[in-house]
């Protein structure tokens, strides 16, 4: 990714965050990143890209974290702990992702994650789908889809709508009851 591509993004995540998609101009993403509106759609083609674009970005932030904090735990039941607890306080500390996920000034971005969110899901499913694999090798593939998008959906429905108490060990728990018990001896993560 180049640094204009990278400065475009930002400004467009800073600005979906104040204004949604609906409000999102190119000319001001141009504006804030100091380039002419032209530029923008070189870069992008049009709006819609550019969101799509971002959404990809900040997807992509989070499931990089989630996936290095499954591999970083020795217990594979405290990887997925360690993962959701980053989503839940990743989309806290990010502008973009708190408008998103309370419908703050985004409430047209909501569909990427709810009616429109099977991309989102999928992506999150595999992440965790890959830690399921390499901590329980013999567990079918069937049982593996249903740890898998079972965390991703529960993980999403918990950042979608926030609760009073913390999640994490709640979800984990569900979670772990559909998983055997001992897990075999990891696999060595793969190098990124």
């Amino acid at each position: 990714m180049t640094d204009l591509t990278r400065s475009l993004l930002l400004h467009a995540a800073e600005l979906l965050a104040e204004r949604g998609s609906h409000g999102l101009r190119v000319v001001d993403v141009a504006a804030r990143a100091r380039v002419s509106r032209q530029t923008v759609y070189n870069e992008f083609g049009n709006k819609e890209r550019l969101v799509q674009q971002v959404t990809l970005v900040k997807v992509g932030e989070f499931l990089d974290g989630v996936g290095e904090r499954l591999a970083r735990e020795p217990h594979p039941v405290e990887g997925l702990r360690a993962g959701l607890r980053f989503a839940l306080d990743l989309a806290e500390r990010d502008a973009l992702a708190r408008s998103v996920f309370s419908g703050a000034n985004a409430e047209d971005m909501l569909p990427l994650l709810t009616t429109r969110g099977q991309p989102v899901l999928a992506q999150a499913t595999e992440v965790f789908a890959e830690h399921v694999r390499r901590h329980w090798p013999a567990l079918p593939a069937e049982r593996v889809r249903l740890v898998a998008e079972t965390t991703a959906r529960l993980g999403m429905s918990h950042l979608l709508t926030p609760t009073t108490h913390d999640p994490v060990d709640d979800v984990v728990a569900v979670v772990a009851a559909l998983l055997p018990a001992t897990p075999a001896p990891a696999t060595p993560a793969p190098a990124t």
